[in-house]
């Protein structure tokens, strides 16, 4: 049975379920040790791609499919053993939902979908679990790529550190939108093109709220941005490069996150199977390369850094391996603690 307190950290991975994974898989962090347990299933669901922790870490969200269908899930997390219990769900015809995250007061949920492009927004009931969809809006467009951008494709749908907008990232229309939830139905509020044909993925923000970073999956690039949280718009800043100009070979960006502080991005590549490290210029918000560093696996789909931000794991998806990294928090360089800890097909990885 896992151990909640601050020297064994709780984390869970989403994962495809093909092979022989079964949904929604549990492990701790050894913060003393600076190891991984062996992961078990948390909760057995179909293709619990991405999962979302609420800010009092009583609840998890997960995307789910069935039947064609996709939709949201919730869970109730206990908080000595993380184990979780099945709360509810709702479904919607939209089956390529691939990423959610959930406000901090537990009202709405959001979601977006890659195959449909589009987002859609659930609010939730005082109990935690997820009513049905109030809002779903319809992207339309395309990009230069003709494989990949043939029409809109959302990848990320996030809240802004006041929560007063909600981000959404579309990699089939090369843009970053900005919407509200008004009277439980999404408006846009305002939105920017990014470079034609860069696939913008996912986003994160800086905790000061005037800065944001954008990881994009068809070049290999991080797009810098500043964001104005009264009109709640974006504007370019920087773009700089996630892998060495002499990597010609299939390349997909994944992951961005923030250090805590701050002070540190850390991107992801697929193909070239890295993590970039960035230093960030507190002023201008803008980006300086550090270390780019191995994921010892293939197709690192997520990471996360751990709350004591010490620690970070990376999620290999076609491998199906977590590696585990020392995080100094002075340099924001990582260091190779483990890499063997299997797990099929994960895609997300989140913490307690």
């Amino acid at each position: 049975m896992a151990k909640h307190d601050q020297q064994n950290i709780i984390g869970y991975i989403g994962t495809y379920t093909k092979g022989n994974s079964e949904g929604i898989y549990r492990f701790t962090l050894d913060t003393a040790e600076g190891k991984l347990s062996t992961p078990v299933l948390a909760a057995e669901l179909t293709d619990p791609t991405y999962v979302a922790i609420s800010q009092d870490k009583k609840n998890l969200y997960a995307i789910l499919k069935e039947a064609g269908s996709g939709g949201v899930s919730a869970f109730s997390i206990n908080e000595d053993s993380g184990e979780l219990t099945f709360l509810g769900k709702q479904l919607t015809p939209n089956g390529s939902s691939c990423h959610i995250s959930v406000d901090s007061k537990k009202q709405v949920l959001v979601t977006s979908s890659y195959g449909e492009g589009v987002i859609e927004s659930y609010p939730l009931h005082d109990d935690a679990t997820p009513l049905p969809v109030s809002s779903t809006v319809q992207h339309e467009g395309h990009g230069p790529n003709e494989e990949r951008q043939e029409k809109a494709h959302t990848h990320f749908a996030g809240f802004t550190p006041d929560e007063r907008f909600i981000a959404v990232v579309d990699l089939g229309i090369d843009k970053v939108i900005t919407y509200k939830i008004h009277n439980g139905v999404l408006e846009e509020v305002n939105s920017l093109s990014v470079a034609p044909g860069s696939g913008p993925r996912h986003l994160t923000f800086h905790p000061n709220g005037k800065f944001a970073y954008v990881m994009a999956e068809l070049v290999p690039e991080v797009i810098v941005l500043s964001f104005d949280s009264q009109t709640g718009s974006f504007s370019e800043l920087q773009t700089v490069r996630t892998v060495p100009e002499d990597f010609k070979e299939n390349n997909q960006g994944s992951a961005i996150h923030i250090s805590d502080d701050g002070r540190f991005i850390y991107a992801a590549n697929r193909g070239h199977d890295s993590i970039a490290v960035y230093e960030i210029n507190q002023e201008t918000g803008k980006l300086a390369f550090v270390q780019l560093v191995s994921t010892e696996g293939h197709w690192p789909r997520d990471f996360s850094l751990d709350p004591s931000g010490k620690f970070l794991i990376a999620s290999n998806e076609q491998s199906g391996n977590l590696t585990l990294y020392a995080r100094n928090e002075h340099d924001g360089k990582l260091t190779l603690l483990q890499k063997d800890v299997q797990v099929p097909f994960p895609v997300c990885v989140k913490f307690l």
